[in-house]
Formats: structure tokens, C-alpha cells, sequence
């Protein structure tokens, strides 16, 4: 029976078997131009269902960024960055938040916090319209490590030890304007949105950035009062990480979390561990190699890798496939392609040009 990309990916999330392995796809603007380039095509919407996605992110309109005096960018949220050219367009490196310079409560209290009254959700509808039969994911909610980016992250962590309230001033506001932006998507939406998105990235390669302690008491309240919140709205909660933090996973299952993302393949984010440990409590998003698979590997490489995280964590379903980060500009687009073309309805116009 042939089952359309929505039931597709909310089988795989009831811990079912699809007729396929439901796939997402995102990527940084310049990796975009790049494969633009190589498809001969700038159309957005034909390159996902070229290769078959199975999930569209909806998007409100939210306040532009501003340019400073010193050439630096600042969002409205207070995050500071510059842009650093590659060959197909500028990417984003985060400097110095607006708030590292405070001295004092008062100076975050007197910040000029947005409100989801700057965003515009009057066009989400016409995109659901748009993608009626694919699985529907909103919102971009971060509760620790885009405060810290305000705030700057070595100033977070000297804050949680020494001056927790700026901390938790800081959550609090992330957190209740996401649980109100998320509540407006979905009544705007009539419930039709299938995944939030809620990122607090918690590890480096090589471990954890918190101890337990400090995530217990500056983190997972917050990340539990989102995954309350958006399964009060009746949808899943697709939780951002990177790096390794399998000492966080079973925290965060407690938290509410129904789907993890990236699964950065670091010692002790291997597939096998993390289905046979979690494969029972989680559905698992992402995995596929985005430092030296994709960038370096070859095509059956890529294929290769691509197949083992299919199978192993595709296995009774509860596996979406996507990298493990957002495709950089560094990667071919012929591995790009290869991600995905194992399970084409069809033979793109594009691979044919370019086979």
C-alpha cells in the first residue's frame, strides 16, 4: 500500500514500519547555491521533492537583522555574528553576544526582549496548503544555548556557578516566548504541525560541555516545560544536540523529548548503542557523518553509511535519515545526492544530466 510522506514519517515515529525510511533534509545557504549550481535550478521546493523528502519546515516572517557600526550582525534576539565568504555565498560565525558585556540584573532586565507579537505567522497556512501531504516541522525554540550566545558562553557558565538568577532570567525568557510562538503556530495552523523543533546543543566531541548537576538545575526544567507544552498542542518534540551526550539521553527521555537529533557519530553515539539502549524510548534523526563521510567519502562511501544507520536504526521503525548537521558548503553535491537516491520513486531529470 502506498502511503504518502506525512503517514510515512508518523508511522516511523509509533515505532512502526514505513514502506521506506522517511527522510529529512537541511543544509546552510551556501550548500544550497552549490547544489543550485549543479542542478541547473534555483527552485527549492522542486530540489525536496526531487529527492523525495519526506518533511517541510514552515517558517513566520521575524524581524530582520540589524548591521552594527563595526560590521557585525545582530539578530532579535540579541545573538552577534559576522559573515565569513566561502566560494558559493557568506556563512554565518557567531562573535561576541549583546548581553556578555553586563554588569548587572538591571541591564538584562532593561534589554529590549522581542515578543512573538514581531513574528508574522499570517503565511504559515498557505505553506501547509503547499506541502498538504508532507509531515510539517516549526520553530527554531532554544532554552540554554541561544541565551548563551547572548550572553556569551564562557560568561553562562561563570553565571551558573556564581550568579544563577542571571541564568535562569535568561531561560525564562527563552522559554516562555517559545512556548507562546509555538502556540500561536498551531492554532494559526489549525493543530496541523506534526514536530517542534527545541535545540540546546549540551556536548563537544569528546563529552559533555555541563556536568548532571548543572543540567538538572539550569536545563532540563526547561526543556521539560517545553516537551509538556508541545505535546499539550499534539505534536512531537524533535530535540537538537550536537556532540556527544549520551550521559544527557536518558535525562532528556525523562525531560519528554520524542525524537533526538543529529546523533554526531562520536565515540558513543554509534547507532548500534544508541538503538539498542534507547531504541525502545526514542526515535532518532539524523547520523550521517557531516565531517568525514560526507565532505571526503566517496559516492558508494556515502551509500554505504548511509544503509548502515538505515538499517540499524530503521529497524521497526523510529529513524528519520538526515545528516548530522546542516550540509556545509564543503560537501559535494554528488554525496549530497547520494544520501538520498537509494530510494528515489523516481530518476531525478537532474542526476541524469549530471550522472
Amino acid at each position: 500500500m502506498t502511503i504518502n510522506s506525512r503517514e510515512r514519517v508518523l508511522t516511523a515515529l509509533r515505532h512502526e514500519q514505513p514502506d521506506r525510511v522517511p527522510r529529512n533534509f537541511w543544509a546552510e545557504p551556501p550548500t544550497w547555491n552549490r547544489l543550485f549550481e549543479y542542478v541547473q535550478h534555483h527552485d527549492r521546493n522542486r530540489l525536496l521533492d526531487d529527492l523525495d523528502i519526506d518533511i517541510r519546515m514552515l517558517e513566520p516572517v521575524t524581524p530582520p537583522e540589524k548591521k552594527l557600526e563595526n560590521g557585525w550582525f545582530r539578530n532579535f534576539w540579541g545573538e552577534q555574528y559576522l559573515y565569513r565568504q566561502t566560494n558559493w555565498g557568506p556563512m554565518r560565525e557567531d562573535t561576541t553576544g549583546a548581553l556578555a558585556e553586563a554588569k548587572n540584573l538591571e541591564e538584562l532586565l532593561r534589554f529590549e526582549w522581542p515578543t512573538p507579537d514581531d513574528f508574522d505567522y499570517s503565511g504559515l497556512n498557505e505553506q501547509c496548503q503547499q506541502w498538504n501531504e508532507r509531515a510539517l516541522l516549526y520553530g527554531f525554540a532554544d532554552v540554554w544555548q541561544r541565551p548563551s550566545l547572548v550572553r556569551g558562553l564562557q560568561n553562562m557558565f561563570v553565571d551558573m556557578y556564581e550568579q544563577p538568577e542571571w541564568a535562569h532570567f535568561l531561560s525564562r525568557k527563552f522559554t516562555d516566548f517559545y512556548k507562546e510562538d509555538y502556540t500561536r503556530a498551531m492554532e494559526t495552523t489549525n493543530g496541523r504541525i506534526d514536530l517542534f523543533l527545541l535545540i540546546s546543543d549540551l556536548g563537544s566531541q569528546k563529552g559533555a560541555l555541563i556536568s548532571k548537576k548543572m543540567f538538572q538545575q539550569f536545563v532540563a526544567p526547561y526543556i521539560k516545560e517545553m516537551c509538556d507544552h508541545i505535546h499539550s498542542l499534539g505534536a512531537k518534540v524533535l530535540y537538537h544536540s550536537c556532540g556527544n551526550i549520551q550521559t544527557f539521553i536518558s535525562g532528556l527521555i525523562e525531560c519528554g523529548i520524542d525524537v533526538l537529533d543529529p546523533l554526531q557519530p562520536v565515540p558513543g553515539m554509534e547507532p548500534e548503542k544508541l538503538k539498542t539502549e534507547f531504541g525502545n524510548q526514542l526515535c532518532f534523526h539524523g547520523g550521517i557523518d557531516m565531517q568525514y563521510l560526507l565532505p571526503q567519502g566517496t559516492i558508494e562511501e556515502v551509500r554505504t553509511g548511509v544503509k548502515r544507520y538505515c538499517d540499524i536504526l530503521g529497524e521497526n521503525g523510529g529513524y528519520i535519515l538526515a545528516p548530522a548537521h546542516l550540509f556545509q558548503p564543503d560537501v559535494p553535491p554528488e554525496n549530497i545526492l547520494a544520501v538520498y537516491d537509494a530510494a528515489y520513486k523516481r530518476q531525478p531529470k537532474f542526476m541524469s544530466n549530471n550522472s
